[in-house]
């Protein structure tokens, strides 16, 4: 410490500075904990008990979306956030609300699994000590979280709901003709008793086993058991998702092989909702481009299945431009596609062009040999548009059923099983894929819709492939159907009926959304809540069996193979523990007990982050998922929310698909089957953008620490090597990260606060600036200035009325912070703060009200030293349930305004006026003006313009 600032610091020993908003932050945080300041009641009784007083109030449920407690702690762009939520839900407590706003923690998936692979520590262990260091980091935030509310994902209180929530979906189906989800019950009562005929090929109910009852029922639960194509890598001995695969058919991590497999798993029948998923899109309040991205994801098309003849079956596909079915010159199966092995004949037709075959002797051994190749590549490479086409005849050919021509079957790997029929028509001149790999294999083209840009109707003169929906079809006519000159809705509309009445195909819509595969192998996650008979029937646990906890492993990794060896499965860490696995129970079924295995798979990460807002409403509650009362009264559907949900949701746009829409899904099944009222869990949603900081890296690309690097004439350096600098994401890998523990020891949690919230608004990535954040402090000190005395700590206000400019900088600073509080422009706000705030500083006396008002406008933003400012104004409550100020309308109008007159178009005046002013009173009061009298030169006036009260225009006669 250097003798000047011992000197200032003996001068001004109650300055506001990092020390002192440090003693204050502590001791209020304390203060709210010790009060219970932040607890929300609830109506009724329920788990927390209720305040029907305090409920009678608008109520407001705030939520962020759920943090992964990672072991790293958090860098300053974590809580980006977390401090907006907490400020709006401060300043609609101040606005009359009782608000709901807590946080919990996500805390099953992989990294604990790794970190416990690692290290030997139980996945448990390090989550829990990774929970109390976020929660200390936090709550030196000043965040108001009603603590009762708060959990973890992995405590069985929680996940036993989980579980219970898995078991309503496994016993459910949907019901097509009530667009909605159904008790398994009812559907077996309809088989047993007559009133719905069993599908065709499974016999009467009565007459079919337990297992192929089983199995019947399967086909329509909501959680259903299938085998499913998966990444499958033995040297990682697990299963990766599309995203952890490289292009060229690799694992992200370890560089291993990864095959196709096909493995038994659970999945959820989401695409039963693919409807009301879109259309109850409109009734919430999200942003347009995560709309779109939903959208886009369930990918509703409507067109027509069209069945082509081939050999004894048929091959249907799925297209939405069935006018160009007189197009269509081959077709492509995916070379998973159940009907390839069927229509492969023994040897090559005669005329098989050489390039078709592959360099094959027989159409087996190309079908084998491609489809081994197809299995090494990832979903996502199979569709790279960049990417040559590749592909091999079947050797069998089907039927146009428009034109009875023959057509060539191919297989080929942008063709996938998940999407429409796993079959495409393939109409080269209308479709660039199709048009690159006729070209590749030599196949025909025919134009069928008239190209509308100039070329030639010839393709083969095309350099790729010409579609449109504002063009005419032509060269479509046969003997009993002709599109030729009609539009394409037109031709659409004709050639669905014709296919209709011909019995080979009908109208249908598809979906790009897939079921949700529901199975991980991992240890770290929620034991599913089933069980196997010896005929390896699925049986739900009872529900006084919940929760299922997770048993103790020595080994928390699966079990790893020979890299390349392709016939190998999963070993889950759980199928290790053979007395968990299997077990002897009575499920009360009347059967007595029994010996079962249990599921060793593991939920997704994403089931507990399904259904966190219900737990948050009621957390305490062991009878039932959340108490009816209340559920209806934080998310119930109310006037501009048809369908409930949380008022407020705000976090990163990377869930816009994913997260989201199971999380609606959930909710769309609990509200069919009446456990809750509202249809949608998340009302209003807001994506907060990114806190950035710059990453500098030296000659090698390796990331330099970003403190130690100097800037030298425009120019990066780091130990004295020339480095490069480039905006990014703050992590520690990067070295740039910057924890809000350094700025808080620094200036105070407070500043912290306002910075984040003033760099700018809060959908907008930022960079963020340790040097800037000095100028957030500088406010803080400058109010404080305003209010007391640095030498004495005393109060020095004074208790008299303000000055009208004064009166007028108040009101309008009250008007225009609560329009940005309410529309979350909390940078804006902090602005119009900072205005009036040094209007304040250059008062001779600052009168109570003044500084009280800056202090009721401040408290959300920077509630410690507004808390703490608050206590020395005399006051004994706190002011977290203060009302905000209301601005008086008198005082947001401007005193006078100026007014411009012209003559004959120039300015020769300028008045002082009302703005209130009258066109008659400003123009007697233009005409009038001395300036104005001279300007005329006593020529008469033919016209006067008047827009009052800014512009007066004389045109003399």
């Amino acid at each position: 410490m250097s003798e000047t600032t011992t000197a200032a610091e003996t001068a001004a020993p109650y300055r506001y500075t990092a020390a002192l908003a440090a003693d204050i932050e502590a001791r209020w945080q304390d203060f709210w904990e010790k009060h219970s300041t932040y607890e929300a009641p609830n109506p009724g009784e329920g788990s927390l008990g209720g305040d029907p007083e305090q409920a009678a109030k608008p109520k407001k449920f705030i939520m962020d979306m759920f943090p992964y407690p990672s072991g790293a702690g958090l860098h300053v762009g974590h809580p980006l956030g977390y401090i907006a939520t907490d400020v709006y839900a401060r300043y609609a407590r101040m606005t009359g609300h009782n608000v709901l706003h807590t946080l919990g923690f996500d805390a099953f998936g992989l990294p604990a699994e790794q970190y416990a692979v690692q290290t030997g520590t139980h996945p448990r262990t390090s989550t829990e000590a990774n929970i109390v260091q976020m929660t200390a980091q936090l709550r030196r935030l000043g965040l108001g979280h009603d603590q009762r509310r708060s959990f973890a994902t992995i405590d069985p209180s929680y996940y036993r709901w989980t579980q219970w929530i898995f078991l309503q979906i496994f016993n459910s189906w949907y019901d097509t003709e009530a667009d909605k989800a159904r008790p398994i019950e009812e559907l077996v009562e309809q088989f047993a008793s007559g009133a719905r005929e069993t599908p065709e090929g499974w016999g009467a109910w009565s007459e079919l086993s337990e297992r192929e009852r089983a199995d019947l029922l399967g086909e329509y639960r909501l959680a259903y058991a299938s085998d499913a194509p998966v990444n499958w890598s033995p040297g990682l001995g697990t299963v990766l998702a599309n995203e952890e695969v490289t292009a060229d058919g690799r694992s992200e991590r370890g560089n291993f092989p990864v095959f196709k497999a096909k493995l038994r798993q659970w999945n959820m029948r989401i695409t039963a909702y693919a409807d009301r998923l879109l259309d109850d899109l409109d009734d919430l309040d999200w942003p347009e481009a995560i709309k779109l991205q939903q959208r886009n994801w369930i990918g509703r098309s409507e067109g027509a299945r069209i069945s082509f003849p081939v050999q004894d079956a048929y091959i249907d596909v799925f297209t939405t431009r069935q006018d160009t079915l007189f197009g269509a010159t081959y077709l492509v199966l995916a070379p998973e596609h159940p009907l390839v092995e069927s229509i492969v004949p023994e040897s090559w037709p005669e005329d098989t062009h050489q390039v078709w075959t592959g360099g094959h002797a027989t159409p087996a051994e190309a079908v084998a040999a491609y489809r081994a190749q197809a299995e090494a590549k990832s979903d996502v490479e199979r569709q790279a548009e960049a990417k040559d086409k590749t592909g091999v005849f079947t050797g069998a050919y089907a039927t146009n059923p428009v034109s009875q021509e023959k057509v060539p079957v191919f297989i080929a790997d942008y063709v996938l099983m998940g999407y429409g029929t796993g079959a495409i028509m393939a109409v080269p001149a209308h479709d660039q894929r199709d048009f690159e790999f006729a070209r590749a294999f030599e196949l025909p083209m025919r134009c069928v819709v008239e190209p509308t840009d100039g070329r030639e109707a010839d393709p083969a003169t095309w350099e790729n492939a010409f579609s449109s929906y504002d063009a005419t079809i032509v060269n479509s006519s046969d003997h009993d159907i002709s599109l030729d000159g009609l539009g394409v809705n037109e031709a659409k509309e004709r050639m669905r009926k014709w296919l209709e009445e011909h019995g080979l195909g009908e109208g249908t819509v598809n979906y790009r959304l897939r079921d949700w595969l529901f199975s991980r192998q991992r240890y770290w996650g929620e034991p599913f809540p089933i069980v196997y008979d010896e005929d390896g029937i699925a049986h739900p646990l009872p529900e006084s069996m919940l929760p299922l906890e997770l048993p103790e492993v020595e080994d928390y990794s699966p079990r790893t193979f020979d890299p390349d060896d392709a016939n190998t499965s999963p070993e889950t860490p759980l199928s290790r523990n053979e007395e968990w696995t299997n077990v002897t129970l009575d499920l009360g079924d009347g059967k007595g007990p029994r010996r079962f295995r249990r599921e060793t798979n593991t939920m997704p990460n994403w089931a507990g982050s399904c259904w966190y807002e219900l737990r948050y409403l009621d957390p305490r509650n062991d009878e039932k998922l959340v108490d009816p009362e209340v559920e209806r009264y934080w998310m119930g559907p109310r006037q501009g929310q048809p369908k409930g949900g949380v008022d407020l949701y705000v976090g990163g746009a990377e869930h816009a698909v994913l997260h989201l829409l199971y999380a609606r899904f959930w909710s769309k099944v609990l509200h069919d089957l009446g456990h809750i009222s509202s249809a949608e869990p998340f009302h209003k949603l807001y994506n907060q953008g990114m806190i950035q900081a710059y990453v500098y890296r030296d000659a090698r690309g390796i990331a330099v620490p970003a403190a130690e690097v100097e800037e030298r004439d425009g120019a990066y350096y780091y130990q004295g090597e020339k480095v490069s600098r480039l905006l990014g994401k703050m992590g520690k890998s990067l070295k740039n990260a910057v924890t809000p523990d350094e700025i808080c020891t620094d200036y105070g949690a407070d500043t912290l606060r306002l910075y984040e919230m003033a760099m700018g608004p809060l959908d907008v990535s930022r960079p963020w600036d340790t040097r800037a954040v000095v100028g957030q402090f500088r406010l803080l000190q400058r109010l404080w200035r305003n209010a007391v005395d640095e030498a004495t700590g005393e109060v020095t206000v004074v208790d008299t009325e303000p000055d009208e400019a004064t009166l007028r900088a108040v009101h309008k600073a009250i008007d225009g912070v609560t329009q940005d509080m309410a529309g979350l422009r909390f940078n804006t706000a902090i602005a119009k703060i900072t205005e009036l705030n040094n209007h304040v500083t250059k008062l001779r006396e600052v009168p109570r009200s003044v500084v009280e008002t800056m202090v009721l406008l401040i408290a959300p933003l920077a509630p410690h030293i507004a808390e703490e400012l608050w206590r020395k104004l005399g006051h004994e409550e706190s002011i977290v349930h203060q009302d905000f100020p209301v601005a008086d309308p008198a005082y947001l109008v401007d005193e006078t305004v100026t007014c411009v007159v012209q003559v004959k178009g120039k300015v020769k005046a300028r008045l002082e006026v009302s703005p209130t002013v009258s066109e008659s009173e400003l123009e007697t009061l233009a005409l009038a003006e001395p300036l104005i009298v001279k300007a005329l030169g006593g020529a008469d006036v033919r016209k006067v313009i008047v827009r009052a009260p800014k512009l007066v225009n004389i045109v003399p006669a």
